[in-house]
């Protein structure tokens, strides 16, 4: 039964909604331009280029779909009685799947939106924290993989202060989608030391 659910997250967190409303929207394919990536950021670099209005329509209907996409299993799992072990693992499934989905090849998004979701159903204070870092770097800076590990750190450090006692005893899921967030941003992070990385914000 576990196996079916942490199977039916990955192939949910594996729908690569952004590459889909491109496509059938913009007629671009996303993962042959821009940083390649199937998230919200890409869509808007990528179709910015030929459409500024759509873009920003397809960015955000990108960033909603994927925030969703682990916000809603959570939510109904939590709903149908499951215990917290079962949601955070679910999450965790959900951001694989995104940054390695089964219907790519194993490649993805960079797994923000997707675990923003996460954490908007089980450390929702502590999103908040991140999300306002993020919208500080973004207004300054205005590159959004910066803005997001700034985010990430605040996020992470939040989440030892204020859930220190963490509801499963262990801070290991959070750890394992930073992580993953991360090892999906070091493309970016070299762009960053090289002065390469693109202002898209």
């Amino acid at each position: 039964m576990n196996l079916m659910i942490y199977l039916l997250a990955y192939l949910i967190g594996s729908i690569p909604f952004g590459l889909l409303l491109a496509q059938f929207f913009a007629k671009i394919n996303i993962q042959n331009e821009g940083s390649k990536s199937i998230g919200a950021t890409n869509v808007l670099r990528v179709v910015k280029k030929e459409n500024p209005k759509l873009a920003k329509k397809l960015a955000v209907a990108t960033l909603l779909l994927d925030f969703a996409k682990a916000f809603v299993p959570i939510i109904l799992a939590q709903f149908l009685g499951f215990d917290d072990n079962m949601l955070w693992s679910i999450g965790v499934f959900c951001v694989l799947g995104h940054c390695f989905s089964a219907y790519l090849s194993l490649e993805g998004g960079k797994g923000v939106a997707t675990a923003a979701g996460v954490m908007a159903a089980l450390l929702p204070l502590e999103l908040l924290i991140g999300f306002v870092a993020w919208f500080i770097v973004a207004k300054v800076f205005k590159i959004s993989s910066l803005a997001s590990l700034v985010a990430l750190v605040f996020f992470l450090a939040s989440s030892f202060i204020l859930h220190y006692d963490m509801s499963i005893n262990t801070h290991a899921p959070v750890l394992i989608i930073c992580f993953i967030i991360v090892y999906k941003h070091i493309p970016n992070i070299k762009r960053m030391f090289k002065k390469e990385e693109c202002k898209v914000i």
